[in-house]
């Protein structure tokens, strides 16, 4: 061999220093398994927060699912139920307002007992909980601005303050994921919805500042911003305004709006080993919405 020629054998297996190994150093179907993990999932009751909630059962994980709602969505909660009993999984549903601390954290506690009970670890958790409102910024009233802000973003912290500290007192090095939005980034065509859009912006920020807190105790803390989805929150605002879907598809690059099921692989991505070495940052699914604002 002569100097500096690099000698690249695939058929030779990879040795990698033990100083170097990470959860990443697994085969390809293990970087996205949830396996043994439980993950909590705000606004579980319908919509986003319910496809979420399946994608974690498909990847091996148990899930809690939270909502304010008494009870979850029927024939989307019927489905979830069949994924888990099909893969031998926990699936249960808890009522809870999150912007209720007291409350929120004897529940979390509960099922952070309940997981060590049958010997799963509390892993993580997915933070989708949140309202949305259109109305022009010139008539907003003051509550209901800081109704928003206290569902989006004081309920969206909580949620995940309480998940580190169970993860701090468990010594478990999980995932938090919180739902933000392009609206964080953008001002929507056509949408007056300056409290909404200000909330998401915040929750990108808590994103980066969480993660910048707990990095010490390997806890990762990314955001997942979609873009324009499909969901009973949005149908009511197309219902209201249908203008706004012919304003969206002009800057739909691919085509479409959004579905749930479209963000049930970056979710996992984010909360599975395959982003050990990501955190603090914004991951963005909006189908181009952003690149030809």
């Amino acid at each position: 061999m002569s100097p500096g020629e690099i000698v690249n054998d695939l058929s030779l297996p990879v040795q990698i220093p033990e100083s170097q190994q990470t959860a990443a150093n697994v085969q390809h179907s293990a970087l996205f398994s949830l396996s043994d993990k439980l993950i909590v999932t705000t606004g579980g009751g319908r919509g986003l927060g319910i496809a979420l909630a399946a994608a974690i059962l498909e990847a091996g994980g148990h899930v809690v699912c939270l909502d304010i709602l008494k009870v979850p969505d029927t024939e989307q909660w019927a489905t979830l139920q069949k994924i888990a009993k099909r893969s031998n999984l926990e699936c249960s549903y808890r009522e809870c307002d999150i912007t209720n601390e007291e409350t929120l954290e004897k529940i979390m506690d509960e099922i952070d007992k309940d997981a060590q009970r049958v010997g799963t670890q509390f892993y993580g958790v997915v933070a989708c909980a949140g309202i949305q409102q259109k109305l022009l910024a010139v008539d907003y009233p003051q509550a209901d601005f800081e109704r928003i802000q206290r569902v989006n973003v004081t309920g969206t912290f909580l949620t995940a303050k309480h998940t580190a500290r169970i993860l701090i007192r468990n010594g478990v090095r999980g995932s938090i994921v919180l739902i933000a939005s392009m609206s964080g980034q953008i001002a929507n065509r056509g949408l007056s919805c300056s409290a909404y859009n200000t909330s998401k912006a915040a929750v990108q920020q808590m994103g980066r500042s969480l993660a910048q807190e707990w990095g010490q105790y390997g806890i990762r803390v990314n955001t997942l911003s979609p873009g324009y989805i499909r969901t009973a929150m949005t149908d009511e605002l197309l219902a209201a305004a249908p203008e706004l879907e012919k304003i969206w598809m002009a800057g739909a690059l691919l085509g479409r709006l959004g579905a749930p099921e479209d963000f049930k692989a970056p979710a996992i991505f984010l909360l599975s080993a395959g982003s050990s070495f990501m955190t603090g940052a914004d991951l963005r699914v909006d189908g181009g919405h952003c690149a030809s604002a």
